[in-house]
Parts: C-alpha cells; structure tokens; sequence
C-alpha cells in the first residue's frame, strides 16, 4: 500500500510537471511586422527593422539584417512585411541566425514574397509586399537582433 502511495504521487508529479512545459511551449504565438531592403551583385545584403508581438503579452524592438552570396543581382525593397514564429516560448527566442536559401527572377512592383526559414527548432514564415528588381540564387543568413 505505501509503494502503491509514492508511486501515485510520483507519477501525479510527473505528470504535473510534463504537460505544463509543453502547454506553455504551444500557447505562445509570435507575429512581427518589419520593412527590409537591400541590394546584391554577388553578395546580397539587406537591412531593416522590426516589431515582435507575441501572445503572452511580451514585445520586442528588433533589428533585421540579410547577408549572403550566390549568383544574384538586384535591388529590392520590402514594406508592410510579416512574420510568423512557431517553436516559441519566449520573446527572445526569436534572436538569431536562421538558414536562407533562395530563388528569384523578376521585376516587381507591389509584388507578394513569401519565404520560411528555420533556426534550430524555430521556424519563421516571411511574407511582405516587394518592390524592385532581382535575379538569381542565394544562400545566406536572415539575422534578427535586438
């Protein structure tokens, strides 16, 4: 009977603890709003700005920088941007480096973009209305600081 007794308040631990860390985990939702523009011959760069909100209540003032290389050429400029985190648990998970790889031709005026990147298990989903002119390939780093 006494091991019947730990063994419940144990598992009643456990299991207290387990699905509050998750639960927590999945309940904060991140949105940010930002503007970025840039240039690339070769090298592609871009700079911006941003806001985060998330749904716990907490916000951020972040800084946004592209950097990278491939064979790309262009100049473009993205307004109203947003931007969707998932794997979030706090504001500041949100810092950082995520992995870019991309794709483009074209010339735009008012066009729509839509990109995701990841960072570990933080995945960004980036969409914006585009102006300016761009080709080719690129690989680099979307970073966003504080």
């Amino acid at each position: 009977m006494r091991m019947i007794k730990w063994g419940g308040l144990l598992a009643v631990a456990v299991a207290g603890l387990l699905p509050a860390t998750a639960v927590h985990a999945a309940d904060v939702s991140c949105k940010m709003t930002f503007q970025l523009s840039g240039w690339s011959v070769f090298y592609k760069t871009a700079s911006g700005s941003g806001t985060v909100r998330c749904s716990n209540g907490q916000s951020l003032q972040v800084k946004l920088r592209a950097k990278g290389g491939g064979l790309t050429f262009g100049k473009t400029k993205i307004s109203d941007g947003i931007g969707k985190f998932s794997g979030i648990s706090n504001v500041h998970d949100v810092l950082g480096h995520y992995a870019n790889a991309e794709a483009h031709a074209g010339v735009e005026d008012r066009a729509a973009t839509a990109q995701v990147l990841t960072k570990g298990n933080v995945s960004l989903a980036l969409s914006g209305k585009g102006e300016g002119w761009n080709l080719g390939v690129a690989f680099g780093a979307f970073i966003i600081e504080q």
